[in-house]
């Protein structure tokens, strides 16, 4: 499998899973286009890890407007045509609707908009050079919350990753004639520093996963990684649910 042909933009790629698709992309000769919020040190790592496979590494607080749209236009300028996006960076606060309304309006201004308007401007920047290229690729992260819910008190979470579902459906259907391939994961619990450690929130959470442990970064590195090679066109618009059992469609 060769990524050679692909220069990506995967955005949160400083740490855990966007850092692990980063470097499962790069190995396979991909070029990549390193997005990270505030963290340039562990930015700069994942850059010095992938050499010359890096050919940029840019700055962005997606939460704010017009974020993802000033991404795309910076990855552009720095690294030229980009014919692959991974929306991965993502966050999830509490969001609880018997708690403060101060906090539940902040929490879900927040996640929207770095959850679902982000990528969903990302996307539309993508679309408009893929249209006159000729094609491109998009993967979105989205979440086992994505089909079945969250907890009561983390619904703003699911609602962006289930609108970000929506909007990958949308796009695969819509952009296809272009050339255009578009592609959502939906994991569960991901192994990486923002997977529980309590025990009272771990090992309920182990126990529901039939195969027992939580996924690991480099398996969803490796599924894209495989989705953006080219090899089988036809799965644009499916859902790759990586949770170990846990939810089974």
């Amino acid at each position: 499998m060769k990524l050679d042909h692909i220069t990506v933009l995967v955005t949160g790629a400083s740490r855990g899973a966007g850092a692990a698709i980063a470097k499962m992309c790069a190995s396979y000769g991909a070029k990549v286009v390193v997005h990270y919020n505030g963290n340039k040190a562990a930015a700069d790592a994942v850059c010095a890890e992938l050499g010359d496979k890096a050919v940029a590494c840019i700055q962005e607080d997606l939460s704010q407007a017009g974020a993802g749209t000033r991404l795309w236009d910076k990855a552009v300028a720095q690294a030229g045509p980009i014919n692959a996006l991974v929306n991965n960076a993502g966050i999830d606060m509490v969001s609880d609707p018997y708690g403060p309304e101060a906090e539940w309006a902040d929490a879900w201004g927040k996640i929207l908009a770095v959850n679902l308007q982000a990528p969903a401007d990302l996307s539309r920047a993508a679309l408009r050079a893929y249209r006159q290229a000729g094609g491109g690729r998009i993967v979105n992260l989205c979440s086992r919350a994505s089909h079945r819910g969250d907890s009561i008190d983390h619904p703003a979470y699911a609602a962006s990753k289930g609108g970000l579902l929506a909007l990958s459906k949308t796009l695969a259907r819509g952009a296809a004639k272009d050339g255009v391939l578009v592609y959502a994961l939906a994991p569960g619990w991901i192994n990486t520093e923002m997977a529980p450690t309590d025990p009272a929130v771990l090992d309920p959470a182990i126990a529901e996963i039939p195969l027992g442990k939580f996924a690991e970064p480099s398996e969803i590195g490796a599924m894209i990684a495989f989705l953006l090679s080219d090899l089988c066109p036809s799965a644009t618009g499916a859902t790759f649910d990586i949770n170990g059992g846990s939810h089974v469609r």
